[in-house]
């Protein structure tokens, strides 16, 4: 079901699969200051990607999982581009947009592409492994301390820097397995996926850092265009 909210709880960074507490349902227009043509560029975006996204939700998991988007959009006029997936305190799947990010993008391919983006994060079931390796880091780190005799407190600082680390091992490639499904939900959706990811381009590159929570801007680029070549030798199966 599609509804278009605004969003009045403080944004986490791009990307960052992490649970909120809630998300308002009424307030005042989410694009109030936002050019008319942004926001009708968005609302088609929105009316295009969620039912592709909810199906192939529906098709990648298993019974049990929300695939009811809730698309939510940040009306504060300040904040830097910025979107995320997350999920409510009801488990149901959000796709949040702030309004500088639907100002900025160039075209519909790109928000369309976003969009596929963050939806594919909470299809993979990325914020649960996330929180998995998050915890076995948090194990592995805190035993070694108390097995070399550290106090308490130590153990904890070891708990936690454990799980930080272990929540950063693999989200690159969490990041590359939402850019491949998500260009899969672009194309479906009837977006030209290798314009859309694009943006990529207009962004600092993170490079290849030891831990980093995104991979090199070419390498996603790169991912994207080789999960379109493979799109359309299937004939778009």
């Amino acid at each position: 079901m599609r509804r278009l909210l605004p969003l009045l709880f403080v944004l986490v960074s791009a990307c960052t699969v992490a649970p909120i507490s809630s998300v308002p349902t009424g307030g005042s227009d989410p694009f109030s200051g936002t050019g008319s043509r942004a926001a009708q560029q968005f609302t088609e975006v929105v009316h295009r990607v969620e039912p592709v996204a909810e199906g192939q939700c529906r098709n990648y998991t298993r019974g049990g999982t929300n695939c009811d988007f809730l698309i939510v959009v940040d009306d504060r006029p300040d904040s830097t581009p910025n979107a995320f997936q997350t999920r409510d305190r009801q488990g149901r799947p959000v796709l949040a947009f702030n309004l500088a990010l639907i100002r900025e993008a160039q075209n519909a391919d790109e928000l369309a592409f976003v969009m596929g983006h963050e939806a594919s994060h909470h299809i993979l079931g990325h914020l649960d492994r996330v929180q998995e390796d998050a915890a076995i880091g948090a194990i592995i780190f805190s035993g070694i301390a108390a097995m070399t005799g550290a106090d308490e407190a130590s153990v904890r600082s070891a708990e936690e820097f454990g799980a930080s680390v272990g929540a950063r091992t693999f989200t690159k490639n969490y990041e590359l397995e939402a850019d491949e499904l998500g260009t899969v939900i672009t194309l479906r959706s009837g977006f030209d996926a290798i314009r859309g990811a694009r943006f990529f381009e207009r962004l600092p590159d993170p490079g290849n850092r030891f831990l980093g929570t995104h991979p090199p801007n070419g390498e996603r680029i790169d991912t994207v265009r080789r999960t379109v070549e493979a799109y359309r030798a299937g004939g778009g199966a």
